[in-house]
C-alpha cells in the first residue's frame, strides 16, 4: 500500500485530497517528508498532522532446530517447554508445531501476518520431512501416502512421497492435521521411529544441529521452494 491509498482508506480522503494533504507537509514516514505514492511498509513509523498513527516496528525471524524431547509450547507450565531451550532474550512464537517426540525445522517470529500466511491450513504451504518406521515399505504404502489416508473420517490431502531407504522416506505435506505423519502411517500399520522435519516453503533444516538456530531476513521467505 502506499501512503496515498493508506490516507484514502483511513481518513476517508479523495485521491485529490490526499495528495493536497502531502503536498501540505502534514505527512511523515519514519520521520521523514513523506512523497507521493511513497511505499508504506508494515513496520515504518508514521505521523499525520502531527500525530503519531504507529510506532517503528522490528519484526524478528529465525530458523531454529527443535531437539527431539522438547514440546513445542511456550506454556511455562509444561514439562520441557519449548521456552526453557530458545536462546533469544525477544517474544517469538513458533510457527510449524512438531509433536515431542519429533524434531527438526521451527520457524520463530514476532510477525503475525507471516504466522497467518504460512500456518493456515488453506494457505497450502509445503512442510517437508524425512520419516523412519520399523518395518520395510512397500510401493502399495508409498501410493496410499501419497494419495491422502482416511483420518477421524476426513482424507488428508494428496503429499509426495519419496522412498529413501528401505524403511525411510521423505514425505511433503500441504496441510497440518495434527500429528498427521504418525497417524497416517499408524493407520497401515506402522510405527515411526524418528520423524524430522527440514523445510517450511522456502527455509530449510540445512546444517543446523538441535538447538541451533540461524537469523532469517523477510527475503528469505519470497525465494523460490
Amino acid at each position: 500500500m502506499n501512503i496515498n491509498e493508506f490516507l484514502t482508506k483511513h481518513y476517508k480522503l479523495s485521491s485529490e485530497e490526499s495528495i493536497a494533504f502531502i503536498q501540505e507537509q502534514e505527512v511523515f514516514i519514519n520521520h521523514k517528508q513523506a512523497i507521493q505514492r511513497q511505499h508504506l511498509e508494515r513496520t515504518d513509523a508514521l505521523s499525520v498532522n502531527g500525530v503519531v498513527i504507529r510506532e517503528a516496528q522490528h519484526f524478528s525471524y529465525y530458523a531454529f532446530y527443535k531437539p527431539r524431547g522438547i514440546e513445542c509450547t511456550l506454556n511455562p507450565g509444561i514439562t520441557d517447554n519449548l521456552f526453557t531451550i530458545l536462546p533469544f532474550d525477544e517474544h517469538v512464537f513458533p510457527i510449524g508445531r512438531l509433536d515431542k517426540e519429533s524434531e527438526g525445522l521451527l520457524i520463530l517470529t514476532n510477525d503475525g501476518v507471516l504466522y497467518k500466511d504460512i500456518a493456515f491450513a488453506e494457505k497450502l504451504k509445503e512442510k517437508e520431512y524425512i520419516v523412519e518406521v520399523d518395518r520395510l515399505l512397500t510401493r502399495e504404502s508409498i501410493q496410499q501416502w501419497a494419495d491422502g489416508i482416511v483420518i477421524k473420517g476426513r482424507k488428508t490431502r494428496p503429499a509426495l512421497v519419496f522412498p529413501l531407504t528401505e524403511k525411510s522416506f521423505r514425505i511433503i505435506l500441504t496441510q497440518g492435521v495434527n500429528r498427521q505423519i504418525r497417524r497416517m502411517c499408524y493407520k497401515l500399520g506402522y510405527e515411526v521411529i524418528s520423524l524430522k522435519r527440514i523445510r517450511i516453503t522456502s527455509i530449510i533444516l540445512g546444517d543446523l544441529n538441535p538447538g541451533e538456530y540461524r537469523v532469517l531476513s523477510k527475503q528469505d521467505f519470497d525465494r523460490p521452494v
